[in-house]
């Protein structure tokens, strides 16, 4: 999901709110979309495959004599429940007042501003009270809802509530992959947040599949109330890797794996 259809949105809303337009690949650019041949994916696994086993040797022969942690020299596995989202909320505030803080607050707040839960009406009451500073409140709520109205929704396949309809699973998850800070003060700072994500509907008549996505956002903080907060934000395409070879996923296997592996909402 992303939050608008140019190139780079300013503020997070506006425009139509469908994915973004992609241009067509570039003659001889290899960041243009061209594929590894399969021939030398095999050998990079083959090596890769290789060097594992070696590390895997070397620390097996340095390991000490203590097996605490294994029986008959397995290691003990954890329960798959063990791994699954709990449902609990973590800390999601009192960033550090410095530059660190800056780069946490950026990472979360980019989490939750290109999630599922930004189409939800009542969920996106909570994150713009969260997220933004409380003189950007109610102007940015009444941006929001009017770019994601009824309409809108409906014609993503989600219904007034911002759920999928007609059985599929709507998705959109955002991973931070690095932060930086390009200005900073006590009061204010401004954090780059480089990213990639899931967003589309998985079902088996879905016409907006699951897809990637790698984006950039710039987010304007402002130390208010003993937290960083969100000034203003904006968003950008790129920088994006060269694709990889793996096989895209069935309708149903994506929608497991939404519903089985719970998302982070604390990214940093």
């Amino acid at each position: 999901m992303t939050l608008g259809d140019d190139d780079e949105t300013s503020g997070g809303y506006g425009g139509s709110g469908h994915t973004r337009t992609r241009l067509p690949d570039r003659p001889g650019d290899v960041y243009g979309g061209a594929r590894r041949g399969r021939s030398s994916s095999r050998s990079l696994v083959t090596v890769v495959g290789v060097v594992v086993l070696l590390i895997a040797a070397i620390a097996f022969a340095n390991r000490g004599g203590d097996d605490s942690s294994s029986t008959d020299g397995v290691a003990s596995q954890p329960e798959a429940a063990s791994t699954a989202a709990s449902g609990d909320r973590p800390v999601e505030s009192d960033f550090a007042q410095d530059e660190q803080g800056a780069q946490s607050a950026a990472a979360n707040y980019a989490v939750k501003l290109v999630s599922a839960d930004i189409l939800k009406p009542a969920r996106r009451a909570e994150i713009v009270q969260q997220v933004f500073v409380a003189d950007k409140q109610a102007g940015l709520a009444d941006k929001l809802n009017k770019a994601y109205s009824k309409e809108f929704l409906s014609n993503i396949g989600l219904d007034a509530n911002g759920n999928a309809t007609g059985g599929n699973t709507y998705v959109s998850r955002t991973v931070p992959i690095g932060t930086k800070v390009t200005s900073y003060s006590n009061t204010t700072a401004t954090a780059e947040v480089w990213c990639t994500g899931l967003y589309g509907t998985a079902g088996t008549n879905s016409t907006n599949p699951v897809t990637s996505d790698w984006f950039t956002m710039t987010l304007q903080l402002r130390w208010a109330d003993g937290d960083w907060k969100v000034d203003s934000f904006a968003q950008k395409d790129g920088p994006a890797p060269v694709p990889g070879d793996d096989k895209a996923s069935s309708a149903d296997e994506m929608a497991k794996a939404v519903e089985e592996y719970g998302g982070f909402t604390y990214a940093r």
